[in-house]
């Protein structure tokens, strides 16, 4: 079992930035382990964000997101980090972290349906 627990959230106003940090504890991560993050807006269905290796070599971004949010991981502390800059208004949602404890299977690191595990999310609220 791996917890994820997920901080950095708030209230910032547009153009801002923030970092979150997504600290797993519990069972030992697996040397394939995805760490990804997706989010949810009010009435919207959780979409994917970003998502790294366990190397931190390959990352994964959502096209609308690519250039403002950048994805990293800390092993050594067991920590991922999601940086976002520019922030606007639509970027306002609970942001999730989430966990495979695997190689990729066929759904890809974009799907929800890799992921084994999630965390009970972060606010982030983006004032115009």
């Amino acid at each position: 079992q791996v917890q994820l627990v997920e901080s950095g959230g708030g209230l910032v106003q547009a153009g801002g930035s923030l970092r979150l940090s997504c600290a797993a504890s519990g069972r030992t991560f697996s040397r394939y382990a995805m760490m990804g993050w997706f989010r949810q807006a009010p009435g919207k269905e959780r979409e994917f964000v970003a998502a790294i290796t366990w190397s931190g070599l390959t990352t994964y971004y959502a096209d609308s997101l690519k250039g403002r949010f950048t994805i990293s991981r800390d092993n050594a502390r067991a920590t991922v980090y999601l940086q976002m800059n520019s922030l606007k208004s639509e970027d306002t949602a609970v942001y999730y972290c989430t966990s495979r404890s695997g190689p990729l299977g066929s759904y890809g690191a974009t799907s929800l349906r890799e992921y084994d595990y999630w965390g009970q999310g972060t606010q982030v609220t983006v004032s115009s």
